[in-house]
């Protein structure tokens, strides 16, 4: 199914139509390959920024172009162009070398999707709003935060994306989509005399820019706001072997790094996860159950299509404890001998499609937040994380915690920084006592890289007690 604004933006505007692009998909197929697709793109964006009081900078792009892929065993082969006219596209197909000798296994037709999801808005907020709108929210943003004590500068930043893509398969099937994307960010500095520190808040997904609330831009303002005064308080973390709390939302960050990855199909494949060959084992706590779900409405790592054309899903990865299933883009599910989950991704049409993450999280169990951080006497709350590192291979990962408090007979002791956490996602799964009841998603500001390649991403994840697998990494 083509949406008529694709047939409009990508098809009419560069003298395509469908009866041509087939022509080249069975151009390639006579190349004895077996799989081919073109992937064609046409992304708008914008980009406001306003530091110490004023508009700083604003930058506006248009980048298209068409990718030519073919499959040839466990083999892809990829050209791109900048240009979507017939002629560049049918020198690509023309050109695009392809490895002889390779084993032609042509791939099983799947039926046509009659529909695609419809999960968020096919509205431009690039276009649908003024220069003046845009920046007169990072203005507000700006007057909001300067009226709080000690604050000495605002740093906010606007980024919207409108990005259409058209797929047409080498079995006949065709798929589009348009993808809307908005983050905002939020940076407050404060100097209270002794001290200077930032704290950070965003929020983003797919939706128009005329959902952003008054009512969230106060909440994201005072988030900021809170975290670096308490980084102004906060002292030196303590090292060593202790039970963890994990915080709930964009904590899920380690689940996604540490865990995720290593259930992606490509690593699995390969044999190179600390989860490999091991569907139907007991791989972590009885109490975890661990979720990607591409189909969420509005969330920043939704898509109605993955981008070979197959509607996104549901995927559950650990249920209760139990490894259940990787994800998979067409290629490594084939060469698994199971079927696409909808999780083939890539960056832009310049980029090969690999097995990635779309919204991943842990579901929630039975215990209040309160009685999670109650039932510790001496332990780490650990409630949002910045950088890390992850070795897939052996799942071993570091994470910075950039807000963490000192836990002593059941309550929040003290702030602390300087927090690294250190440990083995696989491992710590295994060690997971108590899930909380309030599983929260993160506001929309996740970005995953993986093989050269970002996209956008969610996480979550409800408050979780990890008794053991934990090395606390301080100054004291």
């Amino acid at each position: 199914m083509i949406i008529p604004q694709i047939e409009q933006n990508i098809l009419a505007a560069n003298s395509l139509d469908l009866s041509f692009l087939n022509k080249q998909t069975a151009k390639l197929l006579q190349k004895k390959v077996d799989f081919c697709d073109l992937y064609l793109q046409c992304t708008t964006s914008e980009s406001w920024s306003l530091d110490e009081g004023i508009i700083k900078s604003g930058s506006f792009a248009i980048n298209q172009g068409i990718g030519v892929r073919a499959i040839c065993g466990e083999k892809s082969f990829l050209s791109y162009s900048n240009s979507m006219s017939p002629n560049a596209i049918s020198s690509l197909v023309d050109n695009l070398f392809i490895e002889t000798g390779v084993t032609s296994d042509p791939y099983l037709s799947a039926k046509q999707q009659d529909k695609i999801l419809n999960i968020y808005t096919f509205e431009n907020s690039i276009t649908a709003f003024t220069s003046v709108k845009k920046t007169d929210l990072l203005k507000t943003i700006d007057a909001l935060a300067r009226v709080k004590p000690f604050v000495t500068n605002v740093i906010s930043n606007l980024s919207l994306e409108h990005d259409e893509v058209c797929i047409v398969r080498s079995d006949d099937r065709v798929a589009s989509d348009v993808r809307p994307l908005i983050h905002l960010s939020i940076t407050i500095i404060i100097n209270n005399g002794s001290k200077q520190e930032k704290g950070y808040s965003g929020l983003g997904g797919r939706y128009s820019l005329n959902e952003i609330t008054d009512a969230q831009l106060s909440t994201h303002i005072e988030k900021a706001y809170q975290q670096a005064l308490l980084r102004c308080e906060a002292v030196a973390s303590p090292g060593g072997q202790m039970p963890v709390v994990l915080g709930n939302g964009w904590a899920g960050v380690i689940l996604h790094e540490a865990v995720g990855h290593g259930l992606e199909g490509d690593f699995n494949r390969k044999e190179s996860s600390a989860f490999s060959n091991k569907i139907g084992a007991l791989v972590a706590s009885p109490h975890v159950t661990v979720i990607d779900e591409g189909c969420i409405p509005n969330r920043r790592g939704s898509l109605n299509i993955d981008d070979e054309g197959n509607p996104t899903q549901k995927n559950v990865l650990i249920e209760n404890g139990i490894l259940r299933s990787y994800m998979f883009d067409e290629l490594n599910a084939k060469l698994m001998n199971t079927k696409s989950t909808g999780n083939g991704r890539r960056e832009s049409f310049a980029c090969c499609p690999i097995p990635r993450m779309t919204n991943t999280y842990m579901l929630g169990g039975n215990y209040s937040h309160e009685e999670i951080i109650a039932s510790i006497d001496n332990g780490l709350y650990a409630e949002s994380f910045e950088g890390g590192q992850v070795d897939i291979t052996s799942g071993q990962f570091v994470f910075n915690a950039n807000i963490a408090w000192v836990i002593k007979n059941g309550k929040l002791s003290y702030p602390v920084k300087g927090c690294a956490l250190v440990g083995n996602g696989p491992e710590c799964l295994k060690h997971v006592s108590m899930v909380g009841n309030n599983l929260e998603l993160d506001p929309g500001i996740g970005v995953c890289g993986k093989s050269g390649q970002s996209i956008p991403v969610g996480v979550g994840q409800p408050t979780i007690r990890i008794d053991s697998g934990l090395v606390v990494g301080g100054n004291s």
